[in-house]
Formats: structure tokens, sequence, C-alpha cells
């Protein structure tokens, strides 16, 4: 019965990502999301987490405990890949600082990680890079560093959507309870949300505007006459993407939320054979 009870609460959680059941279900609709989904708006995310411990605080504290693991886990295995890629193409700035590791510790930014939970919106601790010494061209190499992030992400999802959709926390872990919730609808949860963040990440990262990786990645692969003229965008980044950011405070859905909520929808669909959190 509890494990029954789990998958509902599962698919409770799931189907308040979806809009249209959010505008039918108002409130009650709203008050189960759960926080970080691609279609909500910032301002509700942390009042989401907060609502959610209000009514189950069991709940609210899987959630929470899933969201942090899974964000650690993504966010490190990102950054490791900038750096391991790095220091392969001869560039050991990032492996002399110890950033060549899967340790969260060197990888997770105070301020960007809290915010993260405040606005739905953040940052791990930026990969230092020099140009100078990576091997051949510079501007590819700096794009097969950039793209690295993201791919490592995708790859990750990939991984972490095999149990769930081959069924095995159902399969090999045993129904027992914890605080309340079975074990495999926590196991089954976390890793669900492992594949919903890394594809975020991904997604999000390859925006091609700085300082993000996809506008390295596209500097990269550009021809030289497109690439000069769109480097000069480059001190415009930040504030085109903060105005992206701040408008989701304003507009429902969000732009970012329309930009990688489909991508993300699509791919979460093809690793795992259905809805991400379905």
């Amino acid at each position: 019965m509890r494990r029954r009870r789990g998958r509902l609460r599962l698919r409770t959680l799931a189907r308040s990502n979806r809009p249209s059941e959010t505008r039918k279900r108002g409130a009650a609709a709203r008050f189960a999301a759960p926080p970080f989904s691609p279609f909500a708006r910032p301002q509700t995310l942390l009042f989401q987490t907060f609502e959610l411990l209000q009514r189950d605080p069991i709940l609210a504290a899987v959630v929470l405990a899933s969201l942090c693991v899974s964000l650690a886990i993504c966010i490190s295995v990102h950054e490791f890949s900038h750096a391991y890629v790095a220091s392969e193409l001869g560039d050991n700035t990032a492996r002399a600082l110890g950033r060549v590791t899967l340790n969260p510790i060197r990888h997770l930014d105070p301020i960007g990680s809290v915010l993260i939970f405040l606005a739905g919106f953040g940052w791990g601790k930026p990969v230092p890079v020099d140009v100078r010494f990576l091997r051949g061209d510079p501007r590819l190499g700096m794009a097969l560093v950039s793209v690295a992030g993201p791919a490592s992400n995708v790859a990750a999802a990939v991984l972490f959507a095999i149990p769930v959709r081959l069924g095995l926390a159902d399969a090999l872990i045993p129904n027992i309870s914890i605080f309340g919730q079975s074990l495999p609808f926590v196991v089954d949860f976390t890793l669900r949300m492992l594949v919903q963040f890394n594809l975020i990440l991904a997604i999000f990262n390859l925006l091609p505007i700085a300082p993000l990786d996809g506008f390295k990645v596209a500097l990269g692969l550009l021809p030289r006459d497109l690439a000069i003229p769109f480097s000069r965008t480059e001190p415009y980044g930040i504030g085109i993407l903060l105005g992206l950011v701040a408008l989701g405070f304003f507009v429902n859905p969000s732009p970012l939320a329309l930009i990688i909520g489909r991508p993300v929808a699509f791919i979460g669909q093809l690793v795992l054979g259905g809805p991400v959190l379905g």
C-alpha cells in the first residue's frame, strides 16, 4: 500500500507540470507542483516548496533532498567535463586548481546555488581556461571545451534514465518505508529529477548567449566573417539573459520556459519512454 501511495504522489507531482491542467485545477494544482518545473514561473519555485512543506512535510523533505542531490550531481558533472576536456586539449589551468574532479565542493558556487532555490536561476563555479595552451585552433578548442559540459549532462540524463525505464527501482529495491515514503519511490523520483535537471542544464547552457556555453560553441563553429560580428554581442549577453529571467516574474510561462521546456520534455520522453515525472 505504501508503494502505491508513493506512485500516486509522484503522478500528482507530474501532472502539475502540465500548464492546461494547472489552469483547470487552479491553486490546488499549483500547490502540489514540484519546485523547479521548466513550466513554472521563477517566483513560485520557493513558494511551492513552502506550500508543499505545509501540506506534507515528509514529502517536502524527500523532494528537497532529491533536488539538492540532483543539482549537486548535475553541476559537478557539467563543470568536471569542462575541466577534463580542457586538460586533455593541453590546458592544465583547471587541473592545477583541482577542478578535474566530481567532488561537488570544488564546483558548487554558494551564491549561485542559493539563487537556484530563490529565483530558479543560478550557476556553478566557472572553469578557468587559457586558450593559449589549447592545441590546434583556439576557437575550435574553446568550442570543444564549452560543449563538453552540456554533452556530459545529456549523457548523464541517458544514464540515469536507464534504471527508470527498466523499472529497476521497483524490481531490485526492497519496499521498505523511510519516513513514511517507500524506498523505491524515493529512488525512482530522485533518478527522474536527475534526468530532468541534467537536460535542463544542458539545453539552457546551449543557448547562444554570453556567458553561456552555447555562445562559445557558436563562436567556434561560425565562419570567421560571421564569428567576428557575433562576438561583439558578448558584452550584452548577461543583460539579455537577466532580461529573460526577469520576464519570467511577470509572464507565465516564462520565455526561458518556452525556450527550454519543449526540448527538455521531448528528450525526456525519448530517453524515459514517457513523461519525465510521469
